[in-house]
This record gives structure tokens, C-alpha cells and sequence, in this order.
């Protein structure tokens, strides 16, 4: 099979996973979260492991998903938000762990660790709270109890694959100056351009459809997506240079890993969340 097909299959996949997780019902939405959390910040430690630093993965891991859940329940108005208080005891527990894990380098592991819960977790814990107790797009199942709309998750996502799109057949077509070839000498200007155009098209002619915000909201929407995004995948190539990798994992043939997939969400949805709370 060439690359091209691989590739176009899992990108299928991907958007079947993604947007039928978060579309399809309030608990899917939260599912969906959890996976996407835990595969993502595993493969982040993972990658430190090629630096000979040993992070502490399965409590990182525990309080990311600790993170999610909490931000889910809030957001559904389920708990208070004095809940989220309970990841102070979380990160005490880490630190403390660290006393009996005779490690080499035992700050470089928490610190690893710790980023690894901020870099990851905390920017999809703000999913819920754009879904819940908002009104737009309907979720594909029916429920009740519970006010839910996946629209300004979709339209993220959306916005985002087309910024991605075009950054690739423009940068393909007609990429000539290198954006930042020190960390990702592929990327280029015009393709940045490309995928900029695109997302915003994308935005103007899906906008309504989404709901949650005004159409000229989403074109906004698009622009940060673009910037934030394509910084958002230079760190991530910035982090996989560093420890000496091409990819963050294989389970996305054609595409590399989670982390590969959604850096550039790590990066543009707390500025897009920022956005949506300040003007939709």
C-alpha cells in the first residue's frame, strides 16, 4: 500500500474517532477525552525516556486523567468546582513518590512528569467546559438531564484539519521559503499561507452550522487556530529533535502517534477556549 493511501485511511479513521467520539453523546465525549489524554501523555514520557530520564508514567498519566474527569464533572454540573482542589494531594503524592523511586536525575523526572500533566492534560480538561452548558450543535444521540453541545469541539477540529490540509498541498505545491527549517525543514511560509486561507474558508463556510458563536467569531477562530497551531506542531517537532525521534508512536500509520496528531490542539485550543469564553 503507498503512503498516500495509508496515510488517507487513518486520516479516515482519525476523523471517525475524533468527531464521532465527541459528537455522538455526553459520554462518549468523555470516553473519547480519556483516551485521547492517556495516549497522548504516554507517548510524551515515553519520548523522555530516550534521554534516560524516567518519568513517573503511570501517576503522570493518573492525575491527567484525574484532570479530565474533574473538568467533566464540574463542567456537566455534576461537582463543584472545589473538586478540582483535589489535584493538589495528586501532585503532592508525585513529589513524594520521587523520595523512594532512586532515580539518577529525580528533579529532571518530576519535572518531566509535572510538564507532562500541563503540556497535555490540562489544555484538553478545557474540553468539557466548551461542550457542557452550552447550546449550538446537537450531540447525534439523543439525552437528557444534561445541557450538551459538541459544536465548538467540532468546528475546532474542522478549522484545525483544514488549516492541515492546506498547509500540506500548498506547501507541496508551492512551498519555497522555509518557515523555521532548525526545527522542521519542510514547513514552509507559503504552505503556512495556504493552511491559513483554507481554515478561514473553512470557518466562513461552516460557521452558521456550528453554532455557539457568530460567523465572524469562527473566522477569528481560524486565525488563532493557524498561528497557535502550526507553533503548537513546531514544539512538538522541537521536543522530538531533542530526544533524537522522528515520531512521538506507530499507531497511526502514515501519521505517527497521538501526540503527533493533536500538538497543535495542545497549543490552539486554550487560545481558541480563551476566545470563545471572552466573545461567544
Amino acid at each position: 500500500m503507498s503512503n498516500f493511501f495509508r496515510r488517507t485511511l487513518t486520516a479516515i479513521w482519525i476523523v471517525i474517532f475524533v468527531l464521532g467520539g465527541f459528537w455522538l453523546h455526553p459520554v462518549s465525549f468523555f470516553l473519547t477525552g480519556l483516551i485521547i489524554v492517556a495516549c497522548t501523555q504516554y507517548e510524551y514520557y515515553s519520548m523522555i525516556k530516550y534521554t534516560g530520564i524516567r518519568p513517573q508514567v503511570a501517576g503522570g498519566i493518573t492525575a491527567g486523567l484525574s484532570a479530565f474527569t474533574v473538568s467533566t464533572m464540574v463542567a456537566a454540573g455534576l461537582l463543584q468546582s472545589r473538586w478540582y482542589l483535589l489535584l493538589i494531594p495528586l501532585i503532592l503524592i508525585l513529589m513524594i513518590a520521587e523520595l523512594f523511586r532512586k532515580t539518577e536525575k529525580p528533579f529532571d523526572s518530576l519535572a518531566h512528569t509535572v510538564f507532562g500533566i500541563i503540556y497535555v492534560a490540562l489544555p484538553f480538561s478545557l474540553f468539557p467546559s466548551a461542550a457542557f452548558a452550552r447550546t449550538g450543535l446537537g450531540s447525534l444521540i439523543p439525552h437528557q438531564g444534561i445541557i450538551f453541545s459538541p459544536g465548538f469541539i467540532v468546528g475546532f477540529f474542522l478549522v484545525l484539519w483544514a488549516n492541515d490540509t492546506g498547509a500540506y498541498i500548498t506547501g507541496v505545491s508551492f512551498g519555497r521559503h522555509r518557515l523555521l527549517e532548525r526545527i522542521s525543514p519542510k514547513k514552509t511560509w507559503e504552505g503556512y499561507l495556504g493552511g491559513l486561507a483554507l481554515a478561514i474558508f473553512a470557518a466562513w463556510l461552516l460557521g452558521d452550522w456550528f453554532g455557539v458563536m457568530k460567523k465572524s467569531h469562527w473566522m477569528g477562530i481560524a486565525v488563532i487556530v493557524s498561528v497557535a497551531g502550526t507553533l503548537g506542531d513546531l514544539f512538538e517537532s522541537l521536543l522530538k529533535r531533542s530526544v533524537g525521534v522522528k515520531d512521538s508512536g506507530s499507531v497511526m500509520p502514515g501519521h505517527g502517534g497521538f501526540l503527533d496528531r493533536f500538538d497543535s490542539a495542545l497549543f490552539a485550543f486554550p487560545l481558541g477556549y480563551l476566545f470563545l469564553s471572552l466573545f461567544g
